[in-house]
């Protein structure tokens, strides 16, 4: 097992990895820039290290410093959370050269499912069903035409190397596919530096489905159930659950039996999830994240493991203590993303936390680095909070949920909490009735 493990990210998930890591009784080296060195990360590592001025770019994003920070307090390992350089190939080949265990899969994984035509193509070869669409990167208008009357329309034009929405354009005609696919590749190339596109055929009403994964060093790989993230807001995930109120226990044994088959003739390592979209009772595969999920803790509410704990295990090279068998999912789990925005324009804001409260009881958690008289900074992601309920039925959960939101008090700022209040009173939410359009028209955001 590791000595000392640096935590390269900030927040409720730095909190959360040095939490798992004192368990196991393991110190912990916090890296912070200057924007966050009262962050309660920070306060609680065993040791910290400013790493740079608060642009990402010139700390969280900063290769060396971190792996400087590493050498200097003589870590052995390094977590990467998840964003920042969680899901970069370079880092995590360059922490593995300087001879400092990373916590997450091979870089020749990461860099395989980074593309995502790559790993469309990969999926396909291991017999994971994905959407009809291009086997390779759309380069002209021509190309694209010709796709779209091949696969009907409406198609989705997508971005190769990013993600979050950006990049992503629907065409609903050959007369629409020319500003999509210009359009897309323009936003492509000025988000990620890449402007490679691919084409897939546009599904009207699916659901958000993805499952979380383990592999071990030793050719062990189970499956730990499904999510269902369909609650989105511009490609942003706004409230999860497990299981997902769309899927039978039939359906999730065939396709984590797929996922688990899949990812053992791949000989990847460590956590991972699938995400898939679900239309009709088909799933069709759209993209793979090499790094832990920010939802994860609804998988170990009902799941009861500690997805944290074990990938330090794996990357310790010790073998999973469980098999599938040994997994059993109980009851209901549902996440609320509290962000530091105005809860109906969705405008930041950052700034001091005047009063606190979390809720507590039975079966409710926050995940969260905020305390009273803390201050917000402005410079990073929006959400500073997540909160977790778990019940032995979906309506228990729903109800201790909202019984939770009510008890939660975020003062001196503005959040997201009196939007999850009114989605969690939503009939069509109560009867798991809906997709990942859903949210948007019931906001008034989409027609």
């Amino acid at each position: 097992m590791f000595e000392k493990v640096l935590i390269a990210n900030r927040g409720e998930i730095a909190l959360r990895i040095h939490r798992a890591c004192k368990e196991l009784g393991i110190h912990t080296v916090a890296v912070h820039s200057t924007a966050d060195a009262d962050a309660m990360h920070v306060r609680l590592a065993d040791e910290s290290v400013c790493i740079g001025p608060p642009p990402a770019r010139d700390s969280y994003l900063n290769k060396a410093a971190i792996i400087s920070a590493a050498v200097i307090t003589g870590a052995d390992a390094i977590h990467p959370g998840y964003g920042f350089l969680s899901e970069n190939a370079d880092f995590a080949r360059m922490v593995e050269d300087h001879g400092i265990a990373f916590i997450g899969p091979t870089p020749e994984h990461i860099a395989m499912m980074g593309d995502k035509i790559e790993a469309k193509r990969a999926m396909i070869s291991l017999g994971v069903p994905c959407v009809p669409g291009s086997d390779g990167p759309v380069t002209d208008l021509e190309t694209a035409l010709k796709l779209g009357k091949e696969i009907g329309y409406p198609v989705l034009i997508k971005a190769a190397g990013g993600g979050g929405g950006k990049g992503m354009r629907v065409a609903n005609s050959a007369s629409e596919l020319e500003e999509a696919y210009r359009g897309a590749r323009a936003e492509a190339g000025a988000n990620f530096g890449n402007d490679v596109v691919y084409i897939e055929k546009y599904l009207g009403h699916p659901r958000h489905i993805e499952f979380q994964m383990l592999a071990d060093t030793h050719g062990n790989v189970v499956h730990l159930g499904e999510r269902d993230c369909s609650l989105q807001r511009k490609h942003q995930k706004v409230l999860e659950e497990s299981p997902s109120p769309a899927l039978n226990s039939a359906q999730r044994e065939k396709m984590g039996k797929i996922v688990v088959d899949a990812l053992k003739k791949l000989g990847y390592r460590n956590a991972g999830t699938l995400e898939f979209l679900y239309q009709d009772g088909e799933f069709y595969f759209i993209e793979m994240n090499t790094r832990l999920q920010v939802e994860h803790p609804v998988t170990e509410m009902v799941c009861g493991l500690d997805l944290v704990r074990e990938q330090i295990r794996i990357a310790s090279g010790a073998p999973m203590a469980f098999t599938q068998e040994d997994v059993r999912l109980q009851g209901h789990a549902i996440e609320c993303r509290v962000n530091a925005e105005n809860p109906e324009t969705f405008a930041p804001s950052p700034g001091l936390i005047a009063e606190y409260h979390t809720p507590g009881g039975l079966g409710v958690r926050v995940d969260s680095g905020l305390y009273s008289g803390y201050r917000v900074p402005p410079h990073y992601d929006s959400m500073v909070a997540k909160l977790i309920v778990h019940g032995t039925s979906r309506n228990e959960c729903l109800m201790r949920l909202r019984r939770a939101l009510d008890e939660y008090v975020v003062g001196g700022i503005q959040t997201t909490l009196p939007l999850h209040r009114r989605l969690t009173r939503s009939q069509e939410f109560i009867d798991g009735n809906y997709d990942i359009h859903w949210l948007e028209r019931w906001m008034g955001l989409k027609k």
